[in-house]
């Protein structure tokens, strides 16, 4: 017997109550992360800015910013409670089962207009399932998208959505996952029910070529649906980024401008593409409020990512991340004491196993995600340092303080909030590693 199917037989015990461990998992995750915006919030309350601050951001902004901050943490405890709330009804109250139920009848309607083939499938019924229980989650999550957007982010200026254009969003979305998602989820449950407990390489393999067709797709095809993007004009801005990417022989094949300003008024700058064809997308915000070298020492930033190799580190932590995840979810998706103790008797429905190993999951999943911080924090001093080697330590330093000063973003976090929730450093962190790494190549040219 091999290793997985003893660990398959060691879960595989009716005297495991998995209702209570997924219960007892929720409840401890929804307590832990709400103590830490406790202590955040508390973080949110000082008077004085960061000593390193002092004449970078004024006062008013600071306790602007402050505001701002604690009113994102009294809606992050709210919506932590709501989403709790949910999460604790479905699992106690045997929901699952009652939409596989509703699934099953949406699937007998639409059987006759189906394909022969089709007419007793799981898979389909699976779909029918996914689609009720989407349905649901999406109408759930309306209030807290509309509050957020249309009291919080309006209340501070950011918001720059319409309700119409909010609602043309949503629809877009909801049809993108179906024409999109429905297909991709039809063929993973397909490749596990043909390959049976084989599926593992063959579910990496497939998911590995969903991401690269996504990378190619995604800016012609996607993308224009909620963004337009436009070539950034030839002028000072475009020969200063173009002369950087040159300088670093970074691929650039595209530049663009998004139209970010018709949502929020919140700033940013990125790149996408595969290895050999990249394009930089810079948000319209940030070309209105940086000047052309605070822009250009962003995407120095943004360059150091792609010349350190960390996009790449990430995305091969991230498959070995996935092997682990379908390598454990084989011991789980035929688990009969899993099953039962949700209410499924007579059949293990392979999009159910998954939903409730996810559940399972979350705690190493939360463990995963906060290494990832400490590396994605990690690969940000480095970016940054890349900038300075640039000679772009002052203009990143001001165009990093431009950035937290528009998007009112708190310049101080508490330790262990920061740990856990923040994939980059916080900014006076971030300004004095550029100081201290300006000073170490002052010295070394000397």
């Amino acid at each position: 017997m091999s290793f997985m199917d003893q660990f398959a037989a060691f879960v595989d015990n009716p005297l495991i109550n998995w209702k209570k461990i997924i219960l007892g998992f929720t409840t401890f995750q929804f307590c832990f992360e709400t103590y830490l915006t406790y202590r955040q919030y508390k973080v949110l309350h000082r008077e004085k800015i960061h000593p390193s601050l002092k004449g970078e951001i004024d006062d008013e902004t600071f306790k602007k910013s402050q505001l701002y901050s604690r009113a994102k943490a009294r809606f992050s405890i709210i919506t932590g409670i709501y989403s709790f709330v949910q999460n604790y009804g479905f699992i106690q109250y045997d929901v699952l089962p009652k939409l596989w139920a509703a699934g099953k009848s949406l699937y007998t309607t639409l059987a006759p207009f189906l394909p022969a083939v089709m007419q007793s499938s799981v898979i389909v019924h699976s779909l029918c399932f996914l689609f009720i229980f989407n349905a649901i989650s999406t109408v759930l999550s309306v209030p807290v998208s509309y509050y957020q957007n249309f009291v919080l982010e309006e209340e501070f200026g950011f918001n720059k959505l319409t309700v119409k254009l909010w609602i043309t969003d949503l629809i877009k979305s909801t049809v993108l996952s179906i024409a999109i998602g429905f297909p991709i989820l039809a063929a993973f449950l397909k490749i596990i029910e043909y390959f049976d407990d084989g599926f593992i390489f063959y579910i990496w393999a497939f998911l590995v070529v969903v991401q690269i067709v996504a990378v190619a797709i995604y800016p012609t095809l996607i993308q224009p649906l909620f963004n337009k993007l436009t070539p950034l004009e030839p002028g000072e801005l475009k020969t200063s980024i173009e002369n950087l990417a040159s300088k670093n022989e970074f691929p650039l094949t595209k530049l663009y401008v998004i139209d970010g300003s018709k949502r929020s008024s919140h700033s940013n700058a990125y790149f996408y593409g595969l290895p050999w064809a990249k394009q930089i997308v810079i948000y319209d915000t940030l070309i209105e409020t940086s000047t052309t070298q605070e822009t250009t020492a962003v995407l120095a930033h943004e360059i150091g990512h792609w010349a350190l190799s960390h996009a790449t580190k990430t995305l091969l932590i991230a498959q070995a991340h996935v092997l682990a995840i379908f390598t454990l979810f084989s011991g789980f998706y035929k688990n009969k004491s899993l099953f039962e103790s949700f209410g499924f008797f007579n059949e293990t429905p392979i999009i159910i196993g998954f939903l409730l190993f996810s559940d399972i999951f979350q705690p190493l999943d939360n463990i995963m995600t906060f290494l990832m911080n400490l590396l994605s924090r990690k690969h940000e001093y480095e970016a940054d340092e890349y900038a300075v080697k640039l000679g772009y330590s002052k203009e990143l330093g001001k165009a990093l303080t431009n950035l937290n000063v528009k998007n009112l973003s708190s310049p101080d976090a508490d330790w262990l909030y920061s740990s856990y929730h923040y994939s980059h450093p916080i900014l006076p962190e971030r300004l004095e590693a550029i100081a201290a790494k300006e000073v170490q190549y002052a010295t070394k040219e000397k």
